[in-house]
């Protein structure tokens, strides 16, 4: 349901991807509030949309929130919309279902996506190219109760600093930026999926996975990560002459609360002076 008296803006395409419902991190309702404010008449949701390992792990933990997106986007599936579904490592069950409608949203392996301005990108969601993953597992696990120590973390730390009169901050992505071997590792993913899809044929790839946005050429290679909705809230969406743009939906949104805080103050200081 779009808000009262908004027109959702509109794009050709909109890549999510790393929503992780079914975890507390999973920031829903500003996925909502995006979903709401943002057409599309194709959509892509890259993997990890939903967080088999931490139900699996932590038992069922389903918000009315996350029901909610879920909702929102089969709405948009029967409004017309075209969805595909990627499976990621946390939603692997999903590769059971390959080439499976489930409420208008086909699950797919990868996809083979042509932009408007006729280049075409690799959508996949990364994890197979994750040397942890693959190789791994039990250190994939391992790492991921890390992060979920991390997020929670984060929660109590932005409380404190909510408090303050601070801005959000993400303990996590500080984390990566700081640690060498985790920027090493960024590096090394986007390399790794920039050849493969050179080695495809494609001008570039879209995908998820390590929950780093970023839209940037590497050798003539068009690198997108969509990024994630725990920590940054991104989303890739295509423009009419087909380039591709990154929104960050937090960023955004953060803005909009100080204007109106803002607006607020000046309609109740114009009130006192007319008292």
């Amino acid at each position: 349901m779009q808000p009262a008296g908004v027109r959702p803006v509109k794009y050709r395409t909109i890549f999510l991807s790393d929503i992780h419902l079914g975890t507390p991190g999973c920031q829903a309702d500003l996925l909502l509030d995006f979903l709401n404010r943002h057409e599309a008449a194709q959509y892509y949701l890259v993997g990890d949309i939903v967080d088999a390992w931490r139900i699996r792990r932590k038992g069922f933990l389903w918000p009315q929130a996350h029901n909610d997106v879920v909702q929102a986007l089969l709405e948009k599936a029967h409004g017309g919309a075209r969805i595909y579904l990627i499976p990621g490592n946390h939603d692997e069950f999903l590769r059971s279902y390959l080439g499976t409608h489930f409420g208008g949203i086909e699950v797919c392996r990868s996809a083979d996506f042509t932009a408007a301005d006729g280049k075409r990108y690799l959508v996949t969601h990364g994890d197979q190219f994750d040397s942890v993953v693959v190789n791994a597992r039990w250190l994939a696990h391992l790492g991921d109760r890390a992060y979920d120590f991390m997020l929670w973390l984060n929660t109590h730390i932005n409380r404190a600093r909510h408090l303050w009169g601070g801005q959000y901050w993400s303990l996590s992505k500080w984390a990566k930026h700081q640690v060498k071997q985790a920027v090493n590792f960024i590096s090394e993913y986007e390399a790794v999926l920039s050849a493969e899809a050179k080695r495809g044929g494609y001008d570039g790839v879209i995908c998820g996975h390590i929950h780093s946005a970023a839209i940037r050429d590497l050798d003539g290679i068009a690198y997108v990560n969509t990024g994630d909705w725990v920590e940054s809230c991104t989303a890739v969406v295509e423009l009419e002459d087909g380039r591709l743009a990154l929104i960050d939906w937090e960023h955004t949104a953060r803005k909009a609360r100080h204007r109106d805080r803002a607006r607020r103050a000046r309609r109740r200081q114009r009130q006192l002076e007319n008292v």
